[in-house]
């Protein structure tokens, strides 16, 4: 071996342990993703817990194929369920055609999935990335219209008003597993999200993953520099309809149904919302807010008919306060740790945040008291709240909500100017420098 190889290829060198340090930073995050992912179903062994997963995990893939065209390519669709009900509508005749589907191991139905979202994408795509913006969004809008008026004309594909349902259990055994326990699915709906997300990221960083974010940021420059800014925004197109089919057919394989609900405009406006939510500048935010969201849906909803309304506010107060959503509001954090100022923030944030929470709990208290006075049966006077029982239509429960509200408001008012003074103090380079 010559001295130059050795130079090159000597494991003890620098350069070759930075290099071996970064792999393995970059490999972290998914060795413990997957690791949280195994024993998740160990934790949490009912099967509505499961289930929660489940559908966390396939709101993850559509939030992460979805994002590939809001947070990389700039192009706002309001459409975007139709490649996801395609997907999972075309897996679901699939799944009805026993001598095709007895012969097809279930962890590839997908693919097809996958398959049937972009063949949609690509005709679609063929006219709508000629241009971004406006233009976009609403030819998406009205693609996403005809596709969900087309669910109940054409029956014989989507199943009219009724849906189309199928069977995972017909396709033929993996490994022995015939996906009859519902942990089963919760795993193999876990490993497309792996490989999805991985697929994803990966995609992010090829040129045109990169050039995608050139094109959104300056198509005119991208253009000067040779790329052509429509093939771009169309190959991001196809493959983020590829992947939305992938959620399509991984929600086929758990919920054994579809309907025109799967594919109709409020589910291109759900997500939406759980992309800003969690952020679209970031490749994890989709992630958060898919994870903040379904929280949302399924545990929330459990407790209150007014989840919808605290997802729009949430939403609204985000897009408002925190551009960034949830991943933004995160990372705003990261030069504190750098500097190592992070523990200023702590006792700010306990004497601000703390009395925030309670009043936003008091808030939401009146919220519900109002609900209760104005839509429950006659006589029903009694309500549970915060597992506490009690007439909501006599004054103490009122005076109660009321004072707490108002003096935990007061509180964060009064103690905001000290986290703010903080915030500057832990995000200032140490010595001074900015």
């Amino acid at each position: 071996m010559s001295e130059q190889d050795q130079i090159t290829t000597d494991p003890t060198k620098p350069a070759q342990r930075m290099r071996a340090g970064s792999m393995t930073l970059s490999l972290t995050p998914w060795l413990v993703s997957g690791f949280v992912l195994l024993i998740l179903p160990l934790v949490f062994t009912n099967n509505s817990a499961i289930t929660i997963m489940n559908q966390m995990a396939i709101t993850i893939v559509f939030a992460l194929a979805y994002n590939m065209l809001l947070g990389q390519g700039g192009m706002l669709s309001f459409g975007h369920a139709v490649y996801a009900g395609v997907g999972g509508f075309g897996c679901m005749h699939i799944m009805n055609a026993s001598d095709f589907f007895s012969t097809l191991p279930l962890p590839l139905l997908p693919v097809f999935g996958g398959l049937f979202g972009m063949a949609l994408a690509m005709i679609v795509g063929s006219f709508s990335t000629r241009s971004a913006g406006t233009v976009f969004a609403m030819i998406s809008l009205g693609v996403g219209e005809l596709i969900a008026a087309c669910s109940i004309i054409i029956v014989a594909f989507f199943g009219g008003e009724e849906g189309i349902s199928g069977d995972r259990t017909y396709g033929l055994p993996f490994f022995g597993v015939e996906f009859l326990k519902q942990i089963e699915v919760y795993y193999l709906i876990a490993g497309w999200l792996m490989i999805s997300a991985a697929l994803m990221y990966l995609f992010s960083r090829t040129p045109i993953g990169r050039m995608a974010n050139a094109v959104r940021d300056n198509p005119e420059r991208a253009e000067f520099l040779g790329y052509s800014a429509r093939w771009v925004r169309f190959y991001s197109f196809i493959f983020s309809g590829f992947f939305a089919g992938v959620a399509g057919a991984l929600f086929a394989i758990n919920y054994e149904i579809l309907t025109e609900e799967n594919l109709n405009t409020a589910s291109s406006g759900v997500i939406l919302l759980v992309t800003f939510l969690g952020g679209v500048g970031f490749f994890f935010g989709p992630i958060i807010g898919a994870i903040a969201f379904t929280l949302l849906q399924t545990v929330l909803s459990l407790q209150t008919e007014l989840w919808a309304f605290y997802a729009g506010v949430l939403f609204v107060a985000t897009v408002m306060f925190f551009p960034g959503g949830l991943a933004g509001l995160i990372m705003m954090h990261v030069p504190a740790f750098k500097f190592g100022k992070a523990r200023l923030l702590l006792m700010p944030y306990l004497k601000t945040l703390l009395p925030a929470v309670i009043g936003i709990l008091g808030l939401s208290a009146l919220v519900e008291m109002t609900f209760h006075v104005r839509h429950a049966a006659t006589g029903e006077n009694e309500m549970t709240l915060f597992w506490t029982t009690f007439d909501s239509h006599s004054f103490l429960p009122w005076i109660i909500a009321l004072v707490v509200t108002a003096v935990a408001f007061w509180v964060t008012r009064r103690n905001t100017p000290e986290m703010v003074e903080a915030w500057h103090k832990a995000n200032t380079f140490p010595g001074g420098g900015a």
